[in-house]
């Protein structure tokens, strides 16, 4: 069996796929990306046995079928280096013996039979599909997956949480310090369905979606999900269980309103938490008269520092404390100039959501306070 291939496409596509490789496997074969030549199209294939990714690449001169495995760190590695040009891969499916010719020479490898490397679990039983535009998948697990729980004891906050009605898609994401709640209202479901997808293809999906402008198909069970994309395939195995009811922590009634630039505020929150105690991380906001005075202290080394900012905000005096790294990914993972922070008191929640909402969209975020040494 042999093929030519274009280097640089082929190097692009398995350092993407790669990603999806664990360091330590289970079975050997997963160390290895699968090839598998079939009606002159090239498939690639790269798993870990829970998440499996999938990209097609067109070849030229393909002669024969069939399908074999190469270890992925030294093929890419050895790839990387070739300049962009036709490369030829030859393959005897009898040894599995490989060889890869480029312009100036060659480099030999043993493979491995393709077909012993795990097929993923298929999507059966009641398969339900979703389609949405690539770049509303993009910002909903951006915006959203840096609240995803770690937590081994409630592995239902640990992923994404895709939660569909008749007439919108949210995308819900929470550690219980802080959460996320993206609607969409341009997208329009089948019917109400949810599903939870784990951490580590809602990180391949961000890095490989900006690339992408079509269509994302989502078709999924109560246990599997294939996510299909113009260049990439990847499925996963769904987290299991019911997700907590998100919009039952949120408050309607917070009475004061401080509309506050973004980039400034994130500016004087990185000068002022280098202040800030190393245990706690404590930032404390004030709000006093159309003023925001953003402070922290450590008291262990006598250091503290105190900003002011102007801002919006006709109500009585106030106080709250947040964790200042949390309050900052909360802050970047918004886009719009200003933003609403919306408080109650030092004790409950604070709500922050853009001062103007983009078209066809809802996006809440909102931070637990921490109590204040004063």
């Amino acid at each position: 069996m042999r093929f030519n291939v274009s280097s640089t496409s082929l190097c692009n596509r398995l350092q993407t796929i790669s990603r999806v490789q664990s360091s330590k496997n289970a079975l050997p074969i997963l160390d290895c990306i699968l090839f598998e030549l079939q009606n002159g199209e090239l498939k690639l294939t790269a798993s870990d046995s829970e998440t499996t990714m999938m990209s097609h690449i067109d070849v030229t001169d393909a002669d024969g079928e069939g399908k074999f495995a190469i270890e992925s760190k030294q093929l890419i590695n050895s790839i990387k280096e070739i300049s962009e040009q036709p490369i030829t891969i030859n393959v005897d499916l009898q040894t599995f013996a490989i060889e890869i010719n480029y312009q100036n020479g060659k480099y030999n490898f043993v493979g491995q039979n393709g077909y012993e490397y795990p097929v993923p679990q298929s999507i059966n039983g009641s398969t339900r599909q979703l389609s949405l535009d690539s770049q509303v998948m993009l910002n909903g697990i951006s915006r959203s997956l840096f609240a995803a729980a770690d937590d081994e004891l409630r592995p239902q906050m640990n992923g994404v949480y895709f939660d569909m009605a008749a007439d919108s898609i949210t995308f819900v994401a929470s550690d219980g310090h802080k959460l996320v709640r993206d609607r969409v209202h341009s997208v329009h479901p089948e019917g109400p369905s949810a599903f939870i997808l784990p951490k580590k293809p809602a990180l391949l999906l961000k890095a490989v979606l900006p690339k992408d402008e079509g269509e994302a198909i989502v078709r999924f069970d109560d246990r599997n999900a294939e996510i299909s994309l113009a260049d990439y395939t990847i499925s996963c195995r769904l987290i299991e269980g019911r997700y907590p009811n998100y919009n039952s922590v949120i408050p309607t009634d917070n009475p004061f309103r401080v509309t506050v630039d973004r980039l400034a505020f994130i500016s004087a929150l990185r000068r002022v938490s280098v202040f800030a105690s190393q245990s706690s991380s404590l930032i404390k906001l004030q709000v006093d008269n159309n003023t925001l005075t953003v402070s922290a202290q450590d008291l262990d080394f006598s250091t503290s520092a105190e900003e002011h900012i102007m801002c919006e905000y006709d109500g009585t005096s106030m106080s709250i404390g947040f964790n200042g790294p949390f309050l900052i990914d909360v802050l970047n993972s918004i886009s719009c100039q200003d933003i609403v922070l919306e408080l109650a008191d030092p004790s409950r929640a604070g709500v922050i959501t853009p001062a103007d909402q983009e078209e066809n969209e809802d996006l809440l975020m909102l931070l637990m306070p921490m109590m204040l040494n004063d």
